[in-house]
């Protein structure tokens, strides 16, 4: 390791430590590199600057942003929540089982884990403490535990990202994510069924099947959205990026001439607030291709992947130590940033130890979805916290289970990937473990 680029991560983890953004923290760290090599320092915004030009599948992000904020502010998630009742909200422990079906269909939309639980989550946690009817913690940590679905099934953003580095095709990865993701609703609703039973929490009122087509008209042009994105996808009409502005445009008419939801004045705070978590996401993507730039000119991850070939390890083992240390950063870094700055190291020894990049992309994504839920840092923590005031102690007691399953589930899909690779497989994709 070179001087240069041991004062780069030493100013990284000193920047990250004091609490800098850490979009900041990597141009910040990576200009520091800079200097020291007695590079220009222009190249720092060249690189960015070019890497986010060139790169058309990012435009996704935004867009996927614009989608949920606009289903947040309009009528589309109170109508999607009212049919998940009446579906499943009779079960015992119904309202449990409503966040998690709740996640599984708004994942459909907006791809991003905080706005699952920023909008239909905090609805949902509402209904479930009001009358006492759950504990407030139980509430909060199974919307946290559903909300990570989100980025597991199609659209996603982090896929989109991962997707960005490992020059992997976004149609398989969203295909690959599918299985997954309903694999981990059906666990998630399992323990809901069996907690539910042990606390014995309430059933939901049945609803007659007299109301079950009104609600579900009500309801049936939100629930197309994902089936018209995974058409427009898979059935050649658009590339993931133009999807992202379907969703966009599809959930702007939707609530604002088919539900009559929206106002300009809404309108307006939403592209702005869109605008604001798009500028967030976009130093991040910016910084990370930066620091990218640096870690390829050391050629670290080449020097990695002869290390770690040169061991003679075997790829499952690797696999396991990979997740391992993904899991541990998740309890200190952002998902993003895992993604973008620390996942690119290992995917030259992914290739050359015969590990399918399409399974280690799903891996990864759920891996950095449960640091979302990881303490003391899990970034679903402090939005649910901020958006209920639930006290964080009271969630955090309550999280443990559903980690433990959430990991128990990470397990078996890094144990079987045939799971993760038999849709993908079924529309065409060659698997590196054929």
């Amino acid at each position: 390791m070179s001087l240069q680029f041991a004062l780069c991560i030493s100013t990284l983890l000193f920047l990250a430590g004091i609490g800098t953004p850490i979009g900041y923290s990597t141009i910040l760290a990576s200009i520091v590199y800079l200097i020291v090599a007695g590079q220009d320092i222009a190249l720092a915004a060249e690189t960015a600057l070019w890497g986010l030009y060139d790169s058309f599948i990012i435009l996704a992000v935004p867009l996927f942003i614009v989608a949920a904020n606009i289903m947040n502010a309009g009528t589309i998630s109170d109508r999607l929540l009212s049919f998940c009742i009446s579906c499943v909200g009779r079960f015992r422990g119904g309202l449990g089982h409503v966040n998690v079906v709740a996640s599984l269909i708004f994942s459909g939309m907006s791809g991003s884990a905080i706005a699952d639980a920023a909008g239909i989550g905090k609805i949902i946690i509402e209904m479930m403490t009001k009358g006492n009817r759950f504990p407030a913690g139980y509430a909060a940590a199974i919307t946290a535990a559903s909300a990570t679905i989100g980025p597991i099934i199609p659209p996603s953003i982090p896929m989109v990202m991962y997707a960005l580095v490992s020059d992997q095709s976004i149609g398989y990865l969203f295909l690959a994510g599918i299985i997954p993701g309903l694999f981990i609703g059906f666990i998630l609703m399992s323990l809901n069924y069996i907690i539910a039973s042990v606390r014995n929490f309430p059933k939901d009122e049945a609803v007659s099947l007299r109301e079950m087509p009104k609600i579900t008209l009500n309801a049936f042009p939100a629930l197309l959205m994902p089936g018209i994105l995974l058409y427009g996808i898979y059935g050649g009409v658009v590339t993931p990026t133009e999807a992202a502005a379907v969703a966009a445009t599809y959930a702007l008419l939707l609530a604002g001439f088919f539900y009559r939801a929206l106002k300009i004045s809404t309108l307006y705070e939403i592209f702005v607030r869109s605008a604001r978590s798009s500028a967030t996401i976009g130093l991040v993507i910016a910084g990370a291709l930066i620091l990218n730039y640096i870690v390829a000119s050391e050629n670290i991850p080449n020097q990695l992947s002869s290390y770690l070939v040169g061991l003679d390890i075997h790829p499952l083992v690797f696999i396991l130590c990979v997740n391992l240390l993904l899991l541990f950063l998740g309890t200190l870094l952002e998902a993003t940033t895992i993604i973008l700055v620390i996942i690119p190291l290992f995917i030259p020894a992914c290739a050359d130890l015969g590990i399918d990049l399409i399974h280690f992309g799903v891996i990864a994504v759920i891996n950095t979805m449960i640091g979302l839920i990881t303490p003391p840092f899990g970034m679903l923590l402090f939005v649910i916290n901020a958006v209920t005031k639930i006290p964080l102690r009271e969630i955090i007691r309550e999280t443990w289970i559903f980690m433990a399953v959430l990991i128990s589930s990470l397990m078996v899909l890094i144990l079987f990937p045939e799971i993760v690779l038999w849709l993908p497989e079924k529309f065409g994709y060659v698997s590196a473990y054929q």
